[in-house]
């Protein structure tokens, strides 16, 4: 069985939060039957989806199964805009680093949404995937799409893989459920996380004061796992200003990097959402000589064995343009 990849940003500030009370006296059968008579509007299957989604949660923790027994008590259902119209194929250049008949590797550049959704119907990956590809797809469930098995945040750049047929899919989305994929990230930090070198475990979920953002969890929520090491620091070596770091992933969770570097007093430069607490002045300065406006966070390495021919591929991209000009401010602090 395959999962879903984790909802972006877009699709996080778009989701529709309900909380549904339900009393002893309603709490009785199937909780999909007792929440669809609670909200007439959707349909059972609808509910039921949400279900499968991890969509529909009780006192933090996704209802698993649609037929367990209903309780007592608050329901959060975090209802998905509808669908957006058929993606259609768009002229957009594209770096790619590797196709085959099965699968397709990008270096996504920072600024472009992997899927479209509300805030970001057109310009996306999918939309020039589909007018690359073509007639190369083969169909991802009977239909002429992308197979998207991970996502990138929009203001994140670097390596992506996409299937092109339904075999390429199903085996990717294997290899990522088993965290067997090799995935390195690039960051530049505010200050340098503590020890320089370490896992950073924390389950993630979605904050309860601010729907549109992720936080760490002590019930509830996704198993998240990040190998961490510096590799430079910048400033004063008893306090750096800044620092260069590797961030291996073992899970995938949605803003997980951002997530756990932040909660390591380093988050990336640049993050608008996640970057509390200003920068030094001088690392400020840079940011803005290096012409970043977005989190300092990059994609560099993607490693996995090819799901249909048994190849064991590999693939790194260098740090984009802003990020190399940033390196190079902060090495002169």
């Amino acid at each position: 069985m395959t999962s879903e990849p984790p909802a972006d940003e877009a699709e996080l500030e778009a989701a529709d939060v309900r909380i549904v009370e339900i009393t002893t006296e309603e709490a009785v059968g199937r909780i999909d039957k007792v929440l669809a008579v609670r909200l007439p509007q959707m349909s059972r299957g609808r509910i039921q989806a949400l279900i499968a989604q991890g969509r529909i949660s009780f006192a933090g923790v996704a209802v698993a199964d649609s037929a367990a027994r209903a309780v007592a008590g608050d329901y959060t259902l975090s209802i998905p805009p509808p669908e957006p119209a058929e993606p259609a194929p768009e002229a957009i250049p594209l770096r790619v680093l590797f196709e085959d008949a099965h699968l397709i590797v990008i270096d996504k550049p920072a600024g472009m949404a992997v899927h479209p959704a509300p805030g970001s119907a057109n310009g996306t990956l999918v939309n020039a995937l589909l007018h690359h590809c073509g007639a190369s797809l083969s169909g991802i469930g009977g239909v002429a799409r992308p197979g998207i098995v991970h996502r990138i945040d929009k203001e994140t750049s670097g390596v992506i893989v996409a299937a092109k047929t339904d075999a390429a899919h199903h085996g990717l989305s294997a290899l990522f459920a088993a965290h067997d994929i090799d995935r390195v990230y690039l960051a530049f930090t505010r200050g340098a996380p503590h020890p320089a070198r370490g896992a950073i475990e924390g389950a993630i979920a979605r904050s309860t004061s601010d729907r549109k953002k992720m936080a760490l969890v002590k019930s509830g929520g996704r198993h998240a796992i990040t190998h961490y090491a510096v590799e430079a620091a910048y400033g004063p070596a008893e306090k750096p200003s800044a620092a260069r770091v590797a961030c291996r992933l073992e899970t995938g969770r949605t803003h997980q990097i951002r997530v756990h570097l932040a909660s390591k007093g380093a988050p990336c430069l640049g993050d608008p959402t996640y970057g509390s607490g200003p920068p030094t002045p001088a690392v400020r300065e840079a940011i803005a000589e290096a012409g970043l406006t977005r989190q300092a966070l990059h994609a560099q390495v993607l490693g996995f064995v090819h799901p249909v021919t048994g190849e064991t591929l590999r693939f790194e991209s260098p740090p984009p343009a802003d990020m190399a000009a940033l390196e190079a401010l902060l090495q002169a602090l």
